[in-house]
């Protein structure tokens, strides 16, 4: 990946999107129903598109919506559907057609009762623990269960939107649901959207199925439940928050004031073009909390602060700044995995680590020296749920920097990641053990060795990726990486078996593994060597060499 000579650097008036030329978009275009870039498609994290593109538009919105009333009422859930959106521009009016269709449909969707004043943004996180906590003494088949909905692309550009569903489990909706709502929503546009039922949305609101919550207040007064807030408050940690102008953005003063924790907000406003942000590696504006390029400007004030965090624009990632600099998360995952498992005496002796195939092996280390159970799964957060869900899983975090973990007791904080709650930790590492993140991270690697860990993307074609995806261990002939001997090649995660999408290789001291993108004509190398940076460019090299070979 080549980086632009602008990354790092202040965003200018024209990398700016035009916010009205956007919205316009989203309610003039439609899609070309044949061409199936601009067909609905769920992805790990629900449909993502630009208006501009014809693949985020109104027509993809309500069909959306409607599939979702049809999923709901074949799996008879009757109980309230939570809704949030995130500040991208494209949030507003998604919003705005999708309470049309659920309150058209009979639907009791409830909303933030902060809406109109313009403090109604709502996070990932708070999404899904308003429904577990609803759902907390309901029977898994109760018709009265709740679900919910997120607007949002994530930490995608300014110019995308984002639709992704939760159901009643509160995490990410698992292959088979995503299946059936992508189905559902492409056959309406195939139809121009017959069957689609609307009103409009000042009658969505004043409908009597509509609701109201205050999901800021609920999500902040059960903090001191995940988080040891007294501990942040005693020792006095100087916070720095950067919301990088998302969903977060007003929950850090409240966590402020409701805690009495010394915490500054960093950019403490909304603007849907971003223009307050630094360029991302590519040159775009990209709201990626784990971004040394995005995050230039919380990095370069971090002597001020002991901790600096970030979030992305629905709060689901976490960046951590120590004074030491902008942390590697799988660095993160590893340090809050040894922190929390030796500081939660009250989970369970058998409450084990959820990782990705693409995480780094310095978690598996760690895993063996807690004597905790280690599952290793495909990537997508959907895979942790359940074991959230049942205790099974005190932590589950992905290299992409999302992670959640239980409360305090022991029982289920949020099934979907949660990038508030992993910031406050890095506060409360600090103020327990008197050493920031990043210096444990060090004296991990005294103890567990130094690797060395790094994404690189590589060329393929449609073909080729498929081709990929689809791979078993016996398609790979090479008995060598890197001048050791491979001990496993995997194309099903060791942890639940499902399929990786790709394939990891290993060997005693590194690892790779291939996946391909499902937006671009690449496919992605993950790889990490214990023995140094040398060692690891072999892995990279012979990993593409390998992987062209066995793809053609």
């Amino acid at each position: 990946m080549s980086l632009h000579p602008r990354a790092g650097q202040s965003a200018q008036h024209s990398d700016l999107v035009l916010i009205p030329n956007l919205i316009t978009a989203y309610y003039t275009m439609h899609p070309d129903v044949v061409d199936p870039s601009q067909q609905v498609a769920f992805g790990t994290s629900g449909h993502r598109g630009s208006a501009f593109a014809g693949s985020f538009n109104e027509d993809h919105i309500a069909a959306i919506a409607q599939a979702i009333c049809d999923h709901r009422a074949t799996k008879d859930i009757q109980g309230p559907l939570y809704m949030g959106s995130d500040p991208h521009a494209l949030s507003a009016p998604a919003w705005s057609t999708a309470i049309g269709v659920f309150a058209a449909n009979g639907v009791k969707v409830t909303i933030d009762v902060e809406f109109n004043s313009g403090m109604g943004h709502t996070p990932t996180p708070a999404i899904s623990l308003a429904i577990l906590m609803h759902n907390k003494s309901l029977a898994a088949n109760d018709p009265a269960r709740a679900d919910g909905v997120v607007i949002t692309p994530s930490h995608n550009p300014p110019k995308d939107g984002g639709f992704k569903y939760n159901p009643p489990n509160g995490g990410p909706a698992g292959s088979d649901i995503t299946t059936d709502i992508q189905n559902r929503a492409n056959a309406y546009l195939a139809t121009a959207l017959q069957g689609v039922k609307t009103m409009h949305v000042r009658s969505a609101i004043a409908a009597s199925t509509t609701g109201f919550i205050n999901y800021r207040e609920l999500y902040v007064n059960e903090l001191k439940n995940v988080i040891d807030m007294d501990a942040i408050r005693g020792a006095n940690i100087r916070i720095a928050a950067d919301p990088l102008g998302g969903a977060s953005v007003d929950y850090w003063p409240l966590i402020a004031s409701t805690y009495g924790i010394d915490i500054t907000v960093v950019h403490p406003y909304v603007d849907p073009t971003w223009s307050f942000m630094t360029l991302d590696w590519d040159g775009q504006i990209r709201m990626d909390c784990s971004s040394p390029h995005a995050m230039a400007s919380l990095i370069i004030n971090r002597s001020n602060f002991d901790i600096a965090t970030g979030n992305d624009a629905d709060s689901d990632r976490h960046g951590i700044v120590t004074p030491d600099g902008l942390m590697n998360p799988n660095h993160y995952l590893a340090v809050s995995i040894d922190y929390l498992f030796n500081h939660r005496d009250a989970w369970s002796p058998n409450s084990g680590i959820g990782k990705t195939v693409v995480s780094s092996s310095m978690i598996d280390r760690v895993a063996a020296s807690l004597g905790r159970p280690l599952l290793e799964v495909p990537v997508g957060f959907k895979w942790f749920v359940d074991g959230l869900v049942d205790g099974s899983l005190g932590f589950g975090g992905e290299e992409s920097a999302g992670a959640s973990f239980l409360r305090r007791n022991g029982e289920v904080w949020t099934t979907d990641k949660d990038g508030i709650i992993a910031a406050l930790l890095a506060s409360e590492m600090l103020a327990v053990t008197g050493i920031s993140p990043s210096q444990r991270y060090i004296q991990l690697t005294e103890q567990f060795g130094n690797p060395v860990y790094e994404r690189i993307d590589a060329p393929a074609t449609r073909e080729q990726k498929a081709t990929l995806g689809k791979l078993s261990p016996s398609d790979v002939t090479a008995t060598e990486l890197a001048g050791e001997a491979i001990t496993s090649i995997l194309t099903n995660a060791p942890g639940n078996g499902a399929a990786i999408g790709g394939l990891k290789v290993t060997t005693e001291n590194g690892w790779f593994a291939a996946r391909p993108s499902g937006t671009e004509d690449v496919y992605k190398i993950y790889a990490e060597s214990f023995i140094g940076s040398d060692h690891l460019s072999a892995i990279q090299n012979e990993a593409q060499t390998l992987v062209n070979t066995t793809i053609g």
